[in-house]
């Protein structure tokens, strides 16, 4: 992750704003952060930049520290912990389609 910037406040606000309608991709349940789970995260980074991850409630781990550990195994950017629902932002290498402010 040492080539990705911070995102700034107005930035984030943006890409909240632009996640607001989306689903979750992902659920993460009582397996926690496995293999199978992050490749799954993997696969919504191929259809979007915006990921959105349910933490269910057979979860044991702490949902910010969840939310954290995901951002640093999927090289992303944690933009926001709702709740047990964690927005994740990374753009794509070759043709970035979020524009951000």
């Amino acid at each position: 992750m040492s080539e990705i910037t911070d995102l700034t406040g107005k930035q984030r606000r943006h890409l909240r704003s632009l996640a607001h309608g989306l689903k979750p991709a992902v659920s993460v349940g009582r397996q926690g952060l496995s293999d199978p789970v992050l490749a799954s995260v993997d696969d919504a980074y191929n259809s979007s930049e915006l990921v959105k991850i349910r933490l269910e409630r057979a979860c044991e781990m702490d949902r910010k520290d969840a939310a954290a550990q995901l951002a640093i195994a999927t090289e992303s950017h944690l933009i926001q912990v709702l709740g047990r629902t964690v927005l994740l932002y990374r753009p794509d290498p070759v043709e970035p389609v979020i524009q951000l402010p």
